[in-house]
């Protein structure tokens, strides 16, 4: 198993006990991509991430980011098949997606994620076999 493989294990590790704080494994100029869903773009850096994301977060709780699948596409990719959990904080309504997740990784840091909500678009995208 990859040190890359390792370091991506070990976020989900947190991700899929609601622990969504820790960063020390982002480079300080990390890109985050959002492909679909509901605000589809990107940001840059740890601090835009964060402002990037409060609305999501404030909105549902319990939030839970489970790997199903990790694949090492290269010696600097791993793309994560994912079940993604949550509830409306003001409706309750649980909700489950399965994403995919493709981590750009380069001398131990993570420089950039593209979280795709659609896992067909994923695959197609990156030419890989479903």
């Amino acid at each position: 198993m990859s040190e890359n493989l390792d370091l991506v294990r070990s976020i989900y590790a947190d991700w899929e006990r609601g622990d969504l704080r820790a960063t020390e494994w982002a480079h300080p100029d990390i890109e985050w991509v959002t492909v679909g869903g509901l605000e589809p773009g990107s940001a840059t850096g740890l601090a835009a991430i964060e402002e990037r994301s409060r609305d999501f977060r404030t909105a549902l709780g319990d939030i839970r980011l489970q790997a199903e699948e990790y694949r090492e596409l290269d010696d600097e990719r791993i793309l994560v098949l994912t079940r993604d959990t949550a509830r409306g904080r003001t409706s309750g309504v649980d909700t489950v997606q399965r994403r995919a997740r493709l981590f750009h990784l380069q001398d131990g840091k993570v420089t950039r994620i593209i979280s795709y909500w659609d896992r067909d678009r994923a695959v197609a995208d990156l030419g890989i076999e479903p």
